[in-house]
């Protein structure tokens, strides 16, 4: 049924590409749908039960997760740095089933990343729930913005209030900890007192917040030096979460940096102020010391936060990364991954140090409530197709910074969405016209139909895939020496910019390069078909302007857009493009 559904789509969408009647303005472009699939070779090897579930939960750039309760629902959200709208929040009833709601941030007055690199912006999100007041708390840095700051809602739906900035709090990882007697407190990670002594030397500390007054309050003290063992100069302690279990206050913070050598610690004691003590079994979650070679790797495993179901059981959801070479090298971000929380004499452990991370867990013994016409995050290999006929774009699009004007169309009950070409390039610290999702797998393909007339050399419009300004692939129509072309092009190579990990050496000047072009003058009425895809590691760029795919570019190196190579904390995004300044 399945193929004969394939093959009747297959038809519907050449019949539009030879009859479609959409016109479209000077300046603008019309993309009729997108169409994605994605296989993932462990779940085709590996199909699970009707007791099961995949791991990992949310597929795809959706790092540093943190997760609350209420009742039988749980809430969770993940950073998102500089795109918009900021911190996806998703809904579940049995920690499976995950169904987006909205954004936490989804308004200009909640932050401003006009002209952030993509790897600045919003950092760590921390959910809570305070049962004192019945409000919801989201907290979180804005790197390169103005600080820490948090915002509230009686629905985690939203709306969510501006920020309350607290300038006292300084660093990163902000959390919030409310306590049974109604107190409450932010964790943060910053430097030692005294200052660091060496190179990613941090510390944790603590301060009472009046959440009655919106405010800190008391004093500031440090809880914990340095991570699990000071002598071993352990690095990049980061993302305290504070719960309470068995007349302890645990303190629990990632470890080793965000790479191959993160790691989860955990300590605790019978006063909030400490003294904490260490688990000697430390850390209890990390993939730092498995073989690079292993099948299906999980690695870059830590930034875990803690959630206790209405049935007793315990959770941690936390970051991973699935590399699809020996060098670590993933193209599709930082992923969310969940895994039981086990008790042992007091101290919890999520993973022994010598088992692999579970791609295939045992569900949780609680019940899936979602509604059914919610659409669910997708797990294993999947596809879908996006046809824009609705008035509002699903939560799944997101914009590069924060929107100022909208420059895109659509119409409740027609098809497609359309953008206009704006002074712009994806290749400047601005906000360009580009609408994109997630790439959730590395064999995968995207497709779309547009309808552009291009008016000269400075006017594309196409499919990207995008990890940041200087790393990105496009495939567009454009004007070459007066005939309309179809292209696949990049960034420039600047090899006087060594990329780090928050982009702030970049300065938003790259050039592009063409890296195949053809011409299709002749044959070219308006529309075209285009795909990328991505496949053992290779990307390849096709065109269909005839009925027949054409190949314009294969075999290129698909680690170019690797966070290895690009840098950053991102994943690739993939999008619809216009632009009148390429």
């Amino acid at each position: 049924m399945k193929r004969y559904l394939f093959i009747i789509g297959a038809i519907f969408l050449f019949s539009c590409s030879k009859n479609s009647t959409i016109k479209v303005n000077p300046g603008e472009v019309y993309f009729e749908y997108v169409k994605y699939t994605g296989n993932d070779q462990y779940a085709d090897q590996h199909p699970v039960a009707e007791n099961q579930f995949y791991n990992p939960i949310l597929p795809g750039f959706y790092p540093d997760p943190s997760i609350c309760q209420k009742g039988d629902d749980y809430y969770l959200v993940t950073s998102t740095f500089s795109y918009f709208p900021g911190v996806p929040i998703f809904h579940s009833t049995d920690l499976v089933n995950w169904t987006q709601i909205g954004h936490v941030l989804d308004r200009p007055s909640q932050f401003n990343n006009d002209s952030l690199p993509v790897s600045a912006g919003i950092f760590a999100p921390a959910i809570s729930y305070n049962p004192h007041n019945d409000t919801f708390y989201m907290i979180t840095t804005f790197v390169r913005g103005g600080g820490n700051f948090y915002v509230t809602a009686k629905d985690p739906a939203g709306p969510w209030s501006d920020p309350i900035w607290l300038p006292e709090v300084p660093d990163i990882d902000p959390s919030i900890f409310f306590d049974e007697d109604g107190k409450a407190y932010i964790t943060n990670n910053q430097d030692p007192e005294g200052g660091s002594t060496y190179s990613g030397h941090k510390a944790t500390w603590i301060q009472e917040f009046d959440w009655k007054n919106d405010k800190t309050v008391g004093p500031r003290k440090m809880i914990r030096d340095g991570g699990h063992n000071l002598a071993e100069k352990p690095v990049w302690i980061e993302a305290p979460h504070i719960f309470k279990v068995h007349g302890y206050y645990y303190l629990t913070t990632a470890e080793g940096g965000t790479s191959i050598n993160h790691s989860q610690v955990i300590f605790r004691s019978k006063d909030i102020w400490g003294p904490y003590e260490t688990n000697p079994n430390n850390p209890i979650l990390t993939q730092r010391h498995m073989s690079a070679d292993r099948a299906f790797p999980v690695t870059n495993v830590g930034h875990a936060d803690y959630v206790q179901t209405s049935t007793g059981e315990w959770y941690a959801v936390f970051l991973a990364c699935r590399p699809y070479t020996v060098r670590n090298e993933y193209n599709i971000g930082r992923e969310t991954f969940i895994l039981p929380f086990n008790w042992d004499n007091e101290w919890p452990e999520i993973l022994p140090m010598d088992e692999t991370l579970p791609l295939i867990l045992d569900k949780p013994n609680l019940e899936n409530k979602l509604s059914s016409d919610k659409p669910v995050m997708g797990n294993g290999s999947f596809s879908w197709t996006e046809n824009f006929n609705g008035s509002e774009l699903a939560f799944d699009w997101i914009f590069l910074r924060t929107m100022r004007e909208k420059w895109y169309t659509l119409e409740e009950g027609k098809p497609g969405i359309t953008l206009q070409l704006r002074d712009v390039n994806i290749r400047e610290l601005k906000q360009p016209s580009f609408v994109a999702r997630r790439q959730q797998h590395h064999d995968m393909s995207v497709e779309t139909k547009l309808v552009f007339n291009p008016q000269n050399e400075q006017e594309l419009a196409g499919l990207v895939l995008f990890q940041n300004e200087a790393y990105h692939l496009t495939l567009g129509v454009t004007k070459i020496d007066g005939k309309t072309h179809v292209v696949v092009q990049n960034a420039k190579e600047d090899p006087s910019i060594v990329r780090n990990m928050s982009g702030d050496n970049f300065d938003g000047t790259v050039e592009k390069v063409i890296l195949a072009q053809k011409d299709i003058s002749n044959i070219y009425k308006g529309e075209i078909l285009l795909r990328a895809s991505m496949k053992d590691g290779q990307f390849s760029f096709e065109a269909n302007t005839n009925g027949t795919w054409e190949t314009l570019l294969q075999g290129l190196d698909a680690t170019y857009l690797s966070t290895e190579k690009a840098g950053g904390f991102v994943g690739t995004m993939m999008g619809l493009y216009a632009s009148s300044n390429e």
